[in-house]
């Protein structure tokens, strides 16, 4: 029986990528149902391309502010629930997917997927965690090995790889999933949110697979070394405290945060100065009052 499929791309200020993003959607040989585009109040010429989009299925929804990539993908995903639709295909309007990525997804009978990134020239660039480590207070990264620093290049990878976290760059999901977890926690507003809907499948019974031959082709370079002290060094921060918070699986993993966060102010004055310790200690007030859990409910 087939199941229908829609897409969710979130976008902000990133008109020109989200243009060449469409045209890779409609070259697809399986098409979608579905192209829901959550347009995070742009201000660039982000309408006039989805204006002129000949994809068929578009659905575009404007909010009137930023709701963050986390706000974007848990409206889109409810939309696309909404709307009945058997599977879910989260997108960031950065990547272009091979003609064929969405044709091996949809032939594999598993609830959660990921697509392989690739960067402009070809080489791995999957961060997607073989093992994210809750358990061992000592491990600082709790993402303590990669598909690509593990496998190094696309064609040493087994056809399935099982991770144990996902980006919401090419990530698949079955709507059953979502009944089973909810939806994207938005508070997360930016970074995180998907690893936090990871963890929850995991732990919930769900397994996640790569797929060497879904390629998805990034368009920009990754860059993880934010500022600590500006703005996104506060949500890492924050947002990275909030899963140890949530989902630490011993006392001394759950208290993790709070040696972070004394270590950045102790160590501040050789690292990011007053403003990174400011940030770390903002993140941490803030991470304590989100330590519940999402809501399973949809409704």
């Amino acid at each position: 029986m087939s199941e229908s499929i829609a897409v969710v791309v979130v976008t902000y200020n990133r008109a020109d990528l989200l243009a060449r993003m469409l045209a890779s959607l409609e070259a697809l040989d399986h098409l979608p149902d579905a192209v829901i585009v959550i347009d995070n109040a742009s201000s660039d010429h982000t309408q006039e391309v989805l204006a002129s989009s000949t994809v068929a299925g578009l659905q575009v929804i404007r909010t009137e502010e930023n709701l963050g990539g986390a706000g974007g993908f848990h409206l889109g995903v409810r939309t696309a629930y909404d709307a009945g639709h058997d599977r879910i295909w989260l997108m960031d309007d950065d990547v272009v997917p091979a003609s064929d990525c969405l044709s091996v997804l949809m032939r594999t009978d598993e609830d959660c997927l990921m697509a392989v990134r690739e960067d402009l020239h070809g080489a791995l660039v999957e961060k997607a965690a073989l093992r994210f480590d809750l358990r061992n207070p000592a491990a600082i990264k709790p993402k303590t090995a990669m598909v690509e620093t593990t496998y190094g290049t696309r064609a040493a990878m087994p056809e399935r790889v099982q991770v144990e976290n996902v980006a919401f760059e090419g990530f698949m999901v079955r709507r059953s999933v979502v009944e089973a977890i909810g939806l994207p926690d938005p508070a997360y507003f930016i970074f995180y949110d998907d690893v936090d809907f990871a963890i929850r499948a995991r732990r919930a019974g769900y397994r996640i697979w790569a797929l060497r031959d879904a390629v998805l082709v990034r368009q920009l370079d990754f860059d993880q070394q934010h500022d600590l002290a500006g703005w996104k060094g506060y949500y890492m921060y924050r947002n990275l405290f909030v899963v140890h918070l949530r989902y630490g699986e011993n006392a001394l993993v759950r208290l993790k945060p709070w040696l972070i966060t004394a270590m950045v102010v102790l160590l501040s004055p050789l690292r990011g100065g007053r403003a990174e310790a400011r940030n770390v200690i903002r993140a941490m007030r803030s991470a304590r009052g989100m330590r519940a859990r999402p809501s399973t409910s949809v409704d």
